[in-house]
């Protein structure tokens, strides 16, 4: 499959996406979101795909933000529609029921970042710097990053990074939980993938229940999520994969779960 702006290969049932714009540092412009658009709609129902890395091209930057010269076109009426076109986009990424992981190699700016937050686990480089610069424009983040990025780090950190526009090192992300962990650049599409056969290794109906779980339990009151959790649980008791995970545990082998 071919789509704008986006390099796409599937080995051992993990998608590997490359925002491809490396000359400019892979911004995110209307037809690259439309791509992700694209491509995530195509995953979701592709049996072949179980997991996906989500990266930049180049060295340089994961996404280093938004095309700036779309930017300078927008009204008050064309801005709003394209926050929630980003946004549609980017929660289909984030409730897709296959393990999504985002391997952020330089900037994650702006949109760049929103993006790797839309995703279900992040490993940066190194040399990575994350951030919502948008201040600095005299706009305000569109994608999601007011919304996401609170619930990741806490509102008065969250607040620091969008009020100052001020970028984070890969180092200070991990510690404030905006990245799960910090490898050599050379090392983070194999992190990736081990993260991502790691968690293949599971039952993938479990595996889809969780994410439902998590993604929508996180929104709702303690009472009415923990509710949701025994429905998830109750909803994986009666699957094929119970009966072969408990059998290959009790029988010490590793379990061959068939997904249904």
């Amino acid at each position: 499959m071919t789509y704008t702006n986006l390099l796409y290969d599937v080995e051992d049932s993990i998608a590997l996406i490359t925002v491809n714009r490396p000359e400019k540092l892979n911004p995110l412009n209307i037809d690259t979101v439309d791509a992700l658009d694209a491509c995530f709609a195509d995953i979701s129902s592709d049996p072949g795909v179980k997991a996906v890395i989500l990266t930049g091209a180049g060295e340089k930057a994961f996404v280093a933000g938004a095309d700036i010269n779309q930017l300078t076109e927008l009204s008050a009426l064309s801005g709003q529609q394209w926050g929630l076109r980003g946004q549609q986009v980017f929660s289909r990424i984030e409730n897709l029921t296959k393990p999504v992981i985002a391997a952020v190699n330089g900037y994650a700016l702006g949109g760049g970042l929103e993006l790797a937050m839309s995703c279900h686990i992040r490993i940066a480089s190194a040399n990575a710097k994350l951030g919502q610069p948008e201040v600095k424009l005299g706009i305000v983040p569109g994608y999601g990053g007011t919304q996401r990025l609170p619930r990741l780090v806490g509102k008065g950190r969250a607040l620091e990074m969008i009020l100052t526009g001020d970028p984070v090192t890969a180092e200070e992300a991990s510690r404030i939980g905006l990245v799960n962990r910090v490898v050599p650049l050379d090392e983070l599409i194999p992190a990736a993938r081990r993260i991502a056969s790691r968690i293949l290794e599971n039952g993938p109906v479990a595996v889809a229940l969780c994410l439902q779980a998590v993604n929508q339990g996180v929104e709702m009151p303690l009472d009415a999520a923990l509710t949701f959790e025994a429905s998830q649980f109750g909803l994986s008791c009666a699957t094929e994969d119970i009966r072969e995970g408990t059998r290959a545990f009790l029988e010490k082998r590793k379990a061959e779960f068939k997904g249904r």
